[in-house]
């Protein structure tokens, strides 16, 4: 249950033909394809500015932020 076989996928590609019909199916693909490039080419794009702005770059900021703070309190009571 759950696996595809080769013969599920010729089941699917039959329906698919009957279906569409043979004249549509290439640019049927062709938009699959450029939708799943797409999709790929936003989690590569999102991955990277996860990388960027890891957590180690929020906790930086998050510790400069709290030392300031921590600083001016102090000058304040002196």
């Amino acid at each position: 249950m759950g696996e595809f076989s080769i013969s599920h996928i010729l089941i699917l590609g039959v329906i698919a033909l009957i279906f569409f019909g043979p004249s549509r199916l290439p640019a049927l693909g062709q938009s699959l394809g450029k939708a799943i490039r797409g999709f790929k080419d936003g989690l590569s794009e999102i991955d990277a500015d996860a990388k960027d702005v890891g957590p180690q770059k929020e906790l930086k900021s998050n510790q400069e932020t709290t030392k300031q703070t921590t600083e001016e309190k102090t000058e304040h009571k002196s």
